[in-house]
């Protein structure tokens, strides 16, 4: 489900003072709950999933054209990573979360940058945009905890800010949704089997 932006930004998230210059994008709630020491399992379950080859076929064909026209414009060469285009927000943790375990590693396109016992937060750059996913571990009142992302984006000029124009309706209406629907039945599993 869809959250304001009160939801993250009310929060004293350590990614606050680290992306400062960034806008945020988008907050959801995510499909799992559970007890105060599982954040790491959630953040498991996100990485773990097999996002995007299960999803729909709609989600899957709009993921193949986005890395296709990436490749063609040149959108996701190396050369236009965080680090090198532009300082990777690793440059900017403070000393305390350098060095310490982060969890299971994302892989391409994101880059961990840190881990604490409720907060997780990984980068993505290329041309069009320097993004960032923040998976968070909130008290819900009952005594128990549940899973928030929040996307925070820095669009790379003109094309960054066209870019992400034209792809929030299917991010809202498409992926996002498919990736709630993945991350619920990924996080299922993981508890269900006692972990």
């Amino acid at each position: 489900m869809k959250l304001a932006p009160e939801a993250h930004t009310s929060r004293p998230w350590r990614i606050h003072g680290i992306a400062h210059d960034f806008t945020l994008q988008d907050v959801w709630a995510l499909p799992a709950s559970g007890g105060p020491d599982d954040f790491p399992l959630l953040v498991e379950a996100v990485w773990s999933d097999g996002f995007p080859e299960d999803s729909s076929l709609p989600v899957r064909v709009l993921w193949a054209i986005r890395w296709k026209l990436g490749a063609l414009l040149g959108w996701d060469e190396e050369k236009d990573g965080a680090g090198a285009r532009f300082p990777s927000l690793e440059d900017r943790l403070p000393d305390d979360l350098r060095g310490r375990p982060t969890g299971p590693p994302p892989g391409k396109p994101f880059s961990v940058l840190y881990m604490t016992n409720d907060e997780w937060a990984a980068e993505m750059a290329n041309r069009t945009v320097h993004s960032v996913m923040h998976l968070s571990w909130v008290p819900d009142g009952s005594g128990g905890h549940r899973g928030r992302m929040a996307v925070l984006v820095k669009p790379n000029g003109l094309l960054g800010t066209a870019y992400m124009a034209a792809i929030a309706p299917f991010r809202h209406l498409l992926v996002y949704p498919q990736l709630m629907r993945s991350w619920g039945r990924r996080w299922k599993e993981l508890t269900a089997s006692g972990r």
